[in-house]
């Protein structure tokens, strides 16, 4: 049944207003999935929240405060005892724990390793050493871990004694004496294989993998093309030395599309803050710089019309086109803008495809303008039977839709191919480039058209 927060919620305060705590529990633990009790304990307040969280078995509380928000995950840690803790960072996954320490306050940080144990804290010192944005940040130390010599029972018997967790089980990992990853065996090959089979005669050699410093929207690429659920991961002398779940890939996923939306919005990077739970000041502080930014270019547009004063009182008529052509031009830009910027992000196109794009987008721009071109020409010449001016509108709108969707296909594969974000060359950007182009072109045909 699909989650509904009020009637969820309805239901917890009937519990307790009843006290009727072990059904509350049994209710926690067996009808509601992990991932929509943060938003009630969001909902309750702060002593009921703890009171929903402590009656929670141990393993669907560390799933819960995995899918809590930062924000909320300090303000739990802050009401839980050095034992609770304790238990969540027993059980917690360490590509977790990693995110967990990086984005906690430095008295926070210092009581959540107070309470892990040694081994643990090593783990995530490792993986603290990576680079930013980084296969080796996003993957986990758990995995199976099999040798070649092994024979199929040997290895159901390996499996049984490890602390098996539900993201790592799907593949074996085969590894040598000095852990150089050398196979995979799916689970279901083991499930299905003869008992007395060595694991080197059904493991897959052919093993696809990612270097721990491997940008993490490659890794993504990876697992959307290859349809994996865990990648594994090595270092330079092909060691394995983790694994990166299906689970890690879609919050990359989801972090990067939402940087690439607020870029292409011209916004600065909101760091997968909460629309609600971000301050109006640093809302305005992400919006301003990007603003002022365009402001400035916009005034170029207005001093290219102050130009051409002129020309604009001999024939007033000129002013009221030229919204329609800077929009045209806008519109066309973003157009193409948003496709070349998808295709780069989907690997579908790259940096060397310039000209086939560019080829690609002028035969579309002469289509799209000459139709543009032609329905203005009619309206023009049924509004003002004025054909000067519908022959300038009509060759400005035709060389403005060329301009802007090159312009638009041009300028993010220029942007990847100088290691930038393509997302930056987005529809603010071009459209304050295409205004000033497009004005600029209009004024130009229309003193030529008419000698002014």
């Amino acid at each position: 049944m699909y989650f509904k927060l009020e009637e969820t919620i309805d239901k917890i305060s009937n519990f307790i207003e009843k006290k009727e705590i072990k059904e509350l529990q049994e209710y926690l633990n067996k009808t509601i999935k992990s991932e929509d009790i943060p938003s009630i304990l969001e909902y309750l307040d702060e002593d009921k929240s703890i009171m929903i969280y402590r009656l929670l078995n141990k393993e669907k509380a560390t799933q819960v405060f995995v899918e809590m928000d930062h924000n909320e995950q300090e303000k739990l840690i802050s009401m839980l005892t050095d034992n609770e803790i304790e238990n969540v960072m027993n059980e917690i996954y360490m590509d977790d724990a990693t995110d967990l320490i990086e984005e906690m306050p430095s008295n926070v940080v210092k009581r959540i390793l107070s309470n892990t144990k040694l081994e643990n804290r090593n783990i995530i010192n490792e993986l603290l050493k990576y680079p930013a944005e980084t296969a080796g940040t996003i993957m986990t130390t758990e995995y199976i871990d099999l040798k070649e010599t092994m024979t199929v029972e040997n290895a159901f018997y390996y499996i049984k004694q490890k602390e098996l967790k539900k993201e790592t089980v799907y593949n074996c990992y085969v590894v040598t004496n000095e852990r150089k990853l050398v196979g995979v065996v799916d689970i279901k090959e083991l499930l299905v294989a003869e008992r007395d089979k060595l694991i080197k005669d059904i493991m897959d050699t052919n093993v696809l993998k990612t270097n721990t410093l491997e940008d993490q929207e490659e890794v993504s690429r990876m697992f959307y093309k290859y349809n994996c659920i865990a990648l594994p991961v090595v270092d330079n002398e092909n060691r394995l030395v983790g694994i990166i779940t299906i689970d890690d890939v879609m919050e990359v996923i989801n972090e990067e599309t939402s940087e690439d939306f607020e870029k292409m919005s011209a916004l600065t990077p909101n760091d997968g803050e909460a629309y609600l739970k971000t301050s109006v000041f640093k809302h305005a502080r992400h919006r301003i710089l990007w603003l002022l930014l365009l402001m400035v270019s916009a005034m170029i547009t207005g001093s290219v019309i102050e130009h051409y004063e002129a020309a604009i009182s001999s024939l007033p008529l000129l002013v009221s086109f030229i919204p329609m052509i800077m929009d045209t031009g806008g519109n066309c830009g973003s157009q193409a803008s948003t496709l070349i910027i998808r295709g780069l992000a989907m690997n579908e196109i790259h940096p060397k495809d310039i000209f086939k794009a560019m080829w690609k987008e002028f035969r579309i721009s002469i289509i799209v303008g000459l139709v543009l071109a032609f329905v203005n020409s009619i309206r023009i010449m049924i509004q003002y039977q004025n054909i000067q001016i519908a022959i300038a509108v009509s060759a400005t709108l035709v060389i403005t839709v060329m301009m802007a969707k090159l312009l638009g296909c041009i300028l993010p594969i220029v942007a990847k191919k100088l290691k930038l974000d393509p997302a930056i060359m987005a529809a603010p950007l071009i459209t304050t480039i295409v205004d000033t182009l497009s004005v600029l072109v209009f004024f130009n045909i229309s003193t030529l058209i008419f000698h002014i």
